[in-house]
């Protein structure tokens, strides 16, 4: 990791620049896939798993027993941590459930917002190297708090045909038991056009590798709703003279572990500071088991000084990070001053990872800058807000003049006449 002392404002784009990532090689590729899982349903589905992951599951849909292997398989002590971590997630997610709204706008005329439960919804969980069981309860706890109806899950089964017994064990311990063995773009096209197994579904969630992103672009754009754009993990922490270097190296680490296009930036108050913590993130990184994927991260990674602690802040909003993690004195205030992140940490002892796994907030966030626009996965994600009105002969009566003179300075005729031919009617029966 370079240490950038002091640079020039000109300088931050360049500095805030993620990994570049040219998805042009693979476009054609995915579009491929789905094109093909879309006209072969099922077929298309298997020889593509066979092909992609080397298995050739019998039956798409995972079976009870299956899913019995699964439990049996996954120790007390995570069963334990598992039914933790869904219980935070639960109440943190419940608490934000919506509630209707009622407005009388005018006397006679009614307005409604009602939530409602988004009713097919599809989740993502990634295989790989890092079969990822947290996401399950990230993404399942919260559709299922929010009542949706119908609700599965795909996932790529290894070369054996079967799927990590963690992530069928978490998706139990949600209520989830409509689990498929297929992953990558196939997966994303299977849900966003449904196949003999796999049913269609309104919206699809969860993270993936650059496939499984470009395939969910794909759909979006066409027939499927998605939850949002996503890159590459990320994380920036600040950091003064309060901070521990140890725990900022470890959180830097945290997510450059993640993949080999992840970023970690940590912005020092000082150059000793910065000096300091480079030297752990090096003695921490020699011990991890995944020090290949850390290293190519970690070239995608910096550190940076800035003294001025209003200008720390400014940076972290430039950059508006996936994960922001605030090491500094009074963190509260200067937690109060950021516009752009997707989770936020404040203080020595908030790790990021407390929020990956188990202290409530979701950890499926925008990446790439985009925290400046979106919101990571929460209770709304699973819902869509539907408005209703009722009018009554004399609230429309009264709003009528108002209809009509806006219909006619648009020159849209028959919107002004949906409102008279009414109040004729109203008119003759007076």
């Amino acid at each position: 990791m370079n240490i950038y002392r002091e640079p020039a404002r000109e300088t931050w784009p360049e500095l805030c620049r993620r990994a570049e990532q040219d998805n042009s090689s693979i476009a054609e590729t995915v579009a491929r896939i789905v094109d093909r899982v879309a006209r072969g349903g099922d077929a298309a589905v298997r020889e593509l798993t066979l092909q992609i992951d080397g298995a050739a599951p019998e039956a798409l849909a995972v079976g009870e027993v299956e899913f019995a292997a699964a439990e049996a398989a996954v120790s007390t002590e995570l069963k334990d941590a598992i039914a933790k971590a869904a219980e935070n997630i639960r109440a943190f997610h419940a608490a934000q459930m919506p509630r209707e709204v009622r407005v009388e706008t005018a006397p006679g005329v009614l307005c409604v917002q009602r939530p409602v439960p988004i009713q097919r919804v599809g989740l993502y969980i990634p295989g790989g190297t890092a079969p990822l069981f947290s996401t399950v309860l990230m993404l399942a706890v919260p559709a299922l708090t929010a009542g949706c109806p119908k609700v599965i899950l795909c996932t790529p089964p290894n070369k054996q045909g079967s799927v990590a017994p963690a992530v069928l064990y978490a998706a139990a311990a949600c209520g989830l038991r409509r689990v498929f063995k297929v992953g990558g773009a196939q997966a994303i096209a299977a849900m966003a056009y449904g196949t003999e197994s796999i049913p269609k579904v309104d919206k699809i969630f969860g993270p993936g590798n650059r496939y499984v992103t470009m395939a969910k672009q794909l759909v979006s754009g066409r027939n499927t709703a998605i939850d949002m754009p996503a890159g590459p993990s990320e994380v920036m922490v600040l950091a003064d003279d309060t901070a521990r270097p140890e725990f900022v190296a470890a959180d830097l680490l945290s997510q450059a572990e993640h993949g080999r296009d992840s970023q970690a930036i940590a912005v020092c108050s000082s150059q000793a500071l910065a000096e300091a913590v480079l030297a752990q993130v090096e003695a921490q990184a020699a011990l991890l088991a995944r020090a290949d994927f850390v290293q190519h991260s970690l070239a995608n990674s910096r550190i940076v000084v800035l003294a001025d602690r209003a200008a720390m802040l400014d940076f972290a909003n430039t950059y508006a990070a996936e994960h922001l993690i605030i090491s500094l004195r009074k963190a509260e205030e200067a937690a109060s001053l950021i516009t752009a992140a997707g989770s936020v940490f404040i203080g020595n002892y908030t790790p990021e990872s407390a929020g990956d796994y188990a202290s409530g907030t979701n950890h499926t966030l925008p990446t790439c800058g985009w925290t400046a626009a979106y919101s990571g996965v929460n209770i709304d994600s699973f819902m869509r807000k539907m408005t209703l009105q009722h009018i009554t002969r004399e609230g429309l009566a009264a709003l009528a003049p108002t209809i009509t003179t806006m219909a006619e300075a648009e020159g849209l005729q028959a919107h002004a006449n949906a409102v008279t031919v009414r109040l004729s009617q109203i008119s003759a029966q007076s």
